[in-house]
This record gives structure tokens, C-alpha cells and sequence, in this order.
């Protein structure tokens, strides 16, 4: 399938605890990239200030990023600054679908919003059925994809964690593996 029309855009969710679901993501966009796809990946909850090796990289080839987060913090206190930054993104990343000059959109750790009620799962589906270019990939990732997100996909890989070096070793996260 070389030719755009000939292309169906599939909707493509990473879930599940384990490791794997973001790499599994920038996998597809570097290969996207090898055949001249035009990307962007909007990150929600990761905050501007971590600079991880997939957004050097991308940034380095001119690839579109945006970060719509303000971390991995789900405190009570921090949980309505972090609805309205994902709605932000959300807003964001409606644009960036509609406008019909991307190829491939990731949406990584898109589930969260979704799961912790900052977006409507049922109006988030139903404008993407009604907006999402036919020939447009869209990857989403997360964990805890809802029921909703994982019937309305075409293709859904649970990332299953067996073995973890912090949980066995309590190495912590380490520089060109986890970030």
C-alpha cells in the first residue's frame, strides 16, 4: 500500500501495567517517518520539563511535539491544574486531527484523561468517527484503555509486565531505556 489512497488509517491503542506502550508508539513514528509520513505527538500528562530521549530525537528531524501535562502527580490538590491541561490538549489535539495535514497523530498517555473522567470517553470517540481523516493513523497510549476506547480501536497490544528491574532490584529508571 504506497499510495495514500489506498491507505486505511487505523486507530492503534498500547495499554496494559507493563513497560513498553510510548516505545511501542515512537516505533511506529520512526517508522512512519522512514516513509515520509507527517507526524505529531501530543504527550498528556508528562511534563514540558522532562526532556525524554524519543522527543530529542524527534525533535532533532523536525517531528511536531507538544506536551498537554504537568506530570505523573494525581494529587487531589494538583487533579483539577492537570484536568484542564489535558482539556487543553484535548483541544489541542482535535486541531491537529482535523486539519488534514498529518499523517500519523500519537496521542501518548491519552488514556489517563479518559479514565479519570477529564474528557467524556463517549464524545471523545464519537468526534474522532466524525473528524479523524480515513487515511490519518492515530496511536493512543496508556493504561487502563476503557472498554469503549478498545472496542472503537482497530488494533489494541496490552503491554503485560512479568518482570521489573525497580520492582526486583529497585534500579531506578534509567537514560535511554525508560526515558
Amino acid at each position: 500500500m504506497n499510495n495514500k489512497k489506498e491507505r486505511k488509517g487505523l486507530v492503534i491503542v498500547n495499554t496494559g501495567n507493563g513497560k513498553g506502550k510510548t516505545t511501542a508508539a515512537v516505533g511506529t513514528l520512526f517508522r512512519s517517518y522512514g516513509h515520509g509520513f507527517r507526524i505529531c505527538v501530543i504527550q498528556f500528562i508528562k511534563a514540558e520539563e522532562v526532556k525524554t530521549g524519543e522527543f530529542l530525537a524527534a525533535q532533532s528531524l523536525g517531528i511536531e511535539w507538544h506536551y498537554c501535562g504537568d506530570g505523573f502527580v494525581f494529587e487531589s490538590e494538583t487533579a483539577q491544574n492537570s484536568a484542564e491541561i489535558a482539556r487543553e490538549g484535548w483541544r489541542l489535539a482535535k486541531e491537529k486531527i482535523s486539519d488534514q495535514k498529518y499523517d500519523l497523530v500519537i496521542l501518548d498517555e491519552f488514556t489517563y484523561p479518559l479514565k479519570f473522567g477529564w474528557l467524556d470517553i463517549s464524545e471523545v470517540i464519537d468526534w474522532l468517527k466524525d473528524n479523524k481523516p480515513s487515511t490519518m493513523h492515530l496511536v493512543i497510549t496508556g493504561r487502563n484503555a476503557l472498554p469503549e476506547l478498545i472496542d472503537y480501536a482497530d488494533l489494541v497490544t496490552e503491554m503485560k509486565e512479568i518482570k521489573h528491574p525497580y520492582r526486583e532490584q529497585k534500579i531506578p529508571a534509567q537514560i535511554g531505556t525508560d526515558f
